[in-house]
């Protein structure tokens, strides 16, 4: 793809900046400023392209809220991964002709891949009349134009183009964190898995520049911010599009040498695209997590196949056993799909198999869900719903017990954590995150999110560590 015709000149931004600043004037209330609500579903890239929405409605003057009931601007951010994250979006969209109706000028967003699907935006034009304004993730970066479309002319205004897709720098943030951040190293995919319709809504792959994300991490790291993640469909893919060569692992490496007391970590990571280059330089670099997300997605080579993962069983296994070679205290998760068109019980039996096998810390697990305009969705599925639960339930029953066992490792360790906020528990009030990514329930003051704490590991379920801290220097003792 030409770089020219995807990166954004400064003046395209500069505009959305303006265009904000025109918005502030529009929006600005007698007494209080407009109130915004942003939800947010799907992946974690979803929630870094709110944490761009939500910078673009401050500098529109907005304040924030969590009531529907109370917002003069909702933006719903949608996922189309699974059906059941479509139907709570619709379910939500039902519920909002209340609040349209109590407050006409209220003006309802819907964003994100699934408003970009043709199918979906389309529905939402016929029967849900109130939504005002629909863009892709394509056209994120003109939020604050489109916005401004709809207070001048008062018309509905939808972007839903099938663009290639740009590179936006320069838009304000609002990050939900000060202690953790996401950062897009890249957007969009080239894979084209036969059950996903991410490529069709997010475009071709395309690589931030090598400079921008080091600044974006140093700006990170001196502000404070103790855990990075960094973000794409595919990591190992970044850098291909670049004038200038460089990998992911050069940009770990790269990363690696900002100063700061931070941790790094990635998502996702094709299994097809990551080897020994990556493993040795996750193992080298001081700042980058023993913590791989790998997904598997099946153990066995024909459903891989059919799914166009682009691995068989064997190979993804010799890349685990390279991964753990490098880094013997890797921490290793992964995501499957149990019950693919066209998927015998006994191939559903060769993925519990590789867990057996492979033994993941935890996994994302699902049931195969259509999505209609992807090549898995014509496929003919003779297993009933109900056989593929009791493929599942299997395939949970057996990762349950390995979680347990993993985790029962860790007691009587004592080991660093990010505590990084609170449960609820009031035996356990505060939650962490060890090196690894697992997550710990401590006791202790809420003084301490935010911080680094020692802390010893007492107790483990299969979900969960509980730890106590241990920290002299805090002064604690429990």
């Amino acid at each position: 793809m030409d770089r020219t015709a995807i990166l954004l000149p400064p003046s395209a931004i500069d505009r959305q900046h303006n265009t904000c600043a025109q918005l502030r004037g529009l929006l600005a209330r007698e007494h209080t400023p407009p109130l915004a609500l942003v939800e947010t579903y799907g992946c974690q890239q979803n929630v870094s392209d709110s944490e761009k929405i939500r910078g673009m409605l401050r500098e529109m003057g907005c304040a924030f809220t969590d009531s529907p009931a109370q917002a003069d601007i909702i933006v719903i951010n949608t996922c189309a991964i699974r059906e059941n994250a479509e139907k709570r979006v619709y379910g939500l969209l039902g519920r909002l002709t209340h609040t349209k109706e109590a407050n006409p000028r209220q003006i309802i967003c819907l964003c994100g891949c699934m408003a970009q699907q043709e199918t979906a935006a389309e529905k939402v034009r016929r029967s849900y009349r109130h939504v005002d304004l629909i863009f892709g993730p394509q056209a994120l970066w003109r939020f604050p134009e489109l916005l401004l479309e709809v207070v001048e002319h008062h018309g509905r205004v939808f972007s839903i183009e099938n663009e290639h897709g740009t590179i936006a720098e320069g838009l304000p943030v609002l990050r939900e964190s000060g202690t953790k951040a996401w950062v897009s190293i890249m957007y969009g995919c080239n894979n084209f898995c036969s059950y996903c319709i991410v490529p069709y809504v997010r475009g071709r792959e395309r690589s931030r520049e090598v400079a921008d994300i080091l600044r974006e991490v140093r700006e990170l790291a001196e502000a404070g911010v103790r855990e990075i993640t960094l973000l794409g469909q595919n990591v190992n893919s970044y850098g291909k599009d670049l004038d200038t060569p460089a990998d992911f692992a050069d940009l770990l490496t790269e990363i690696d040498k900002i100063p700061g007391d931070y941790l790094i970590r990635f998502m996702t990571s094709h299994p097809k695209d990551a080897g020994d280059k990556l493993f040795q330089t996750m193992a080298r670099c001081s700042h980058v997590a023993r913590q791989l997300h790998l997904p598997v997605q099946s153990g066995c080579s024909r459903v891989l196949k059919a799914m166009n993962r682009g691995y068989t069983r064997e190979s993804y296994l010799e890349k685990v056993r390279a991964a753990r070679s490098a880094m013997p205290d890797l921490v290793l998760t992964s995501d499957i799909i149990i019950g693919f068109p066209g998927e015998t019980e006994a191939e559903a039996m060769e993925t519990v198999s590789l867990i057996e096998e492979v033994r993941y810390d935890a996994l994302f697990t699902f049931i195969y869900s259509p999505r209609p305009g992807t090549p898995a969705a014509r496929l003919p599925d003779p297993a009933t719903r109900q056989e593929k639960q009791v493929w599942f339930d299997r395939l949970l029953e057996a990762q349950n017990r390995i979680s347990a066992e993993i985790h029962r490792g860790y007691v009587g360790q004592r080991l660093r954590v990010l505590v990084d906020g609170e449960t609820g528990d009031k035996d356990w009030p505060l939650s962490a995150r060890t090196a690894g990514g697992r997550l710990v329930h401590l006791s202790g003051s809420r003084e301490l999110i935010g911080q680094y704490a020692e802390v010893e590991i007492a107790g483990s379920n299969t979900w969960a560590l509980f730890g106590l801290i241990r920290n002299e220097e805090l002064g604690i003792r429990n």
